[in-house]
């Protein structure tokens, strides 16, 4: 079959990289691709943001079937206008997208089905917003309504954080028209797992578990960035608590969701905090994880091909997927100012030489100049190893982020610590 990825960042390279492995994938194409992904996949051209003109463009390619990457073209309506043209998707329709498009719709949709999450306001005004802020007594998340790349989040310690992000946010400042509505919520305590699942509305499938690093530094100081490194081990979660975030989570979001008459058909991220009185919903994504996909698709044995056709044809296979021993490890090297401004153009060097130590070197933001490759975005390499257990595996990507080097190149030098140092599964 012809396989056809929308994106051009990390997640969409591991996919590419995956997809290629099926024998019943004769070609893979990316739309519109980055420099990595061109040495892998015939890249195509095109704008995500013009709707009408993408889905015209991806029914002319005629792929058997379309993978897509990025929250922006699902929140649009995207696999809605490619199913109605007779095209398989493996991506959510507009109306399942809302709950990543929308923070306020997402809680709103868990209060109306008691599906576990912090208690929240929504405020559309700054005074408002102030006073929720001084609600609970003590730190706050202030959340922006819409899409922001992993940037509309922002934890407020105290009133005049609170204040600053608040103005920021609701001005469009920040995050744009995206923040000009909020969330604030009470802050929770715990540690932080993303528990993400196929599903064709039916059948379900966990992928296995991962704890993403989303703060720019080292010990979680800074600001949020899309996600500085990643890691996925089975033992992050027991069996038990596996099991109770399916049946106190997951199944009742689909539920809820059948029940105003929607069909979820793609993956359904849950960023989940675990507190001490279990798995409470942080947020929900439409869409595989970034960087979570990397070590996933690195240690991900079953056909993805197969598995995604038959999601979108609405006969998700039940045998559960199956996996790589051990753990693997994403540390995301970056530009230089990243998550703020920052320049491109910077000459890569050592992703040959990581690679052949057994590491996989997933370009994000890259483009490539005859055998050069050149930085083009914030988040640039997701360097991704695996190993028998996580403590090799953390080795083996942290040698493979030793080989490489361009000007300014920052990243996180405590990424799966928080495993290494717990003793027990959550």
């Amino acid at each position: 079959m012809k396989v056809l990825v929308i994106g051009s960042g990390g997640r969409e390279h591991a996919l590419v990289w995956k997809l290629r492995q099926s024998p019943s994938v004769k070609q893979v194409l990316c739309l519109p691709g980055n420099g990595g992904i061109s040495r892998e996949a015939q890249c195509v051209a095109g704008d995500l943001k013009k709707m009408d003109r993408l889905a015209e463009h991806i029914a002319s390619i005629a792929p058997d079937l379309t993978v897509v990457g990025p929250e922006a073209p699902l929140a649009s309506g995207l696999s809605d206008t490619l199913a109605s043209k007779g095209l398989l998707v493996a991506g959510p329709s507009q109306a399942a997208a809302r709950l990543e498009g929308s923070k306020i719709f997402s809680k709103q949709f868990m209060r109306r089905h008691d599906i576990p999450t912090a208690d929240f306001v929504v405020c559309e005004d700054r005074e408002t917003a102030l006073a929720a802020a001084q609600r609970w007594g003590g730190p706050v998340v202030l959340k922006a309504d819409g899409l922001a790349a992993g940037k509309g989040v922002v934890v407020c310690s105290n009133a005049s954080e609170s204040e600053q992000a608040i103005d920021a946010l609701l001005s469009g400042r920040l995050v744009g028209d995206a923040g000009r509505r909020l969330v604030i919520e009470e802050a929770l305590t715990g540690e932080e797992v993303s528990f993400q699942v196929l599903t064709d509305g039916n059948t379900v499938l966990p992928l296995a578990p991962t704890q993403d690093h989303k703060a720019v530094w080292d010990d979680d100081r800074g600001p949020n960035t899309g996600g500085m490194g990643v890691y996925c081990d089975d033992a992050i979660l027991s069996n038990a608590l596996s099991q109770r975030i399916m049946k106190e989570i997951v199944h009742p979001t689909l539920d809820g969701l059948r029940k105003e008459g929607i069909t979820y058909r793609g993956v359904l991220y849950c960023g989940l905090m675990i507190t001490k009185d279990g798995p409470k919903v942080l947020e929900y994504n439409a869409r595989f994880g970034d960087p979570e996909t990397q070590p996933l698709m690195f240690r991900l044995r079953t056909d993805l091909a197969e598995t995604l056709l038959g999601l979108a044809r609405g006969n998700l296979s039940s045998r559960p997927l199956e996996w790589v021993p051990g753990a693997s490890v994403c540390v995301v090297a970056c530009s230089a100012g990243y998550p703020g401004s920052y320049e491109s153009g910077k000459i890569i060097s050592g992703i040959e030489q990581a690679e052949a130590a057994g590491a996989k070197i997933f370009h994000a933001g890259t483009t490539s100049n005859n055998h050069d490759f050149l930085t083009a975005g914030g988040r640039v390499l997701g360097i991704t190893a695996r190993g028998e257990t996580l403590a090799a595996a953390t080795r083996n990507a942290y040698h493979a982020v030793s080989c490489i080097h361009f000007d300014g190149m920052h990243y996180r030098h405590d990424i799966a610590q928080k495993g290494l140092r717990r003793s027990q599964p959550l």
